[in-house]
């Protein structure tokens, strides 16, 4: 059986992007996801792949799903619904990586949720994780850290797990 694991970064207000891109660039949580994800399937929307400035990722089975029936990449495999994406991943540990639509439809059957939350809001925000129902979740790991040289701002490493499962 897979676990089904997600990785996001959100601000105070729960945004994740602006723009068709992230909010910031925070070398420690890029860092972060590349160490959580490494060696690991992970699967994405269309859009946040073509986001990437690299892509694929390396060291990870990229999945990517999109509605377009011809849509294809090298190095990628393409799925036309999470559910097929997820049957499709060769590792036992899949991680949703974005964006909103795909995290929407993820968010119920993700049993563990790597959140980084970045201590600052975006006003220019256009994207935004599902919110969070408390009663299914519960903090089992935080790391804060501050911001120094090559992060401008503070930010807290959460692991959260599904109740039924913590």
């Amino acid at each position: 059986m897979k676990t089904i694991k997600a990785i996001v970064a959100v601000d105070e207000n729960g945004a994740i992007g602006r723009q068709g891109d992230l909010l910031c660039h925070l070398p420690a949580d890029m860092r972060h996801f590349k160490e959580t994800t490494m060696g690991h399937s992970i699967v994405m929307g269309r859009k946040t792949f073509e986001s990437f400035p690299r892509r694929p990722l390396p060291g990870r089975q990229n999945l990517v799903i999109t509605r377009s029936a011809g849509w294809q990449y090298p190095g990628v495999i393409v799925a036309h619904s999470l559910e097929q994406a997820i049957a499709m991943a060769e590792t036992d540990t899949v991680f949703i990586i974005g964006g909103a639509q795909i995290y929407e439809q993820a968010l119920p059957v993700v049993d563990v949720l790597h959140l980084t939350l970045i201590h600052a809001r975006w006003a220019s925000a256009d994207v935004y994780f599902p919110a969070l129902d408390p009663n299914q979740w519960q903090e089992v790991e935080r790391e804060h850290h501050t911001s120094d040289h090559r992060n401008a701002y503070e930010y807290d490493f959460i692991t959260l797990k599904r109740r039924d499962q913590a």
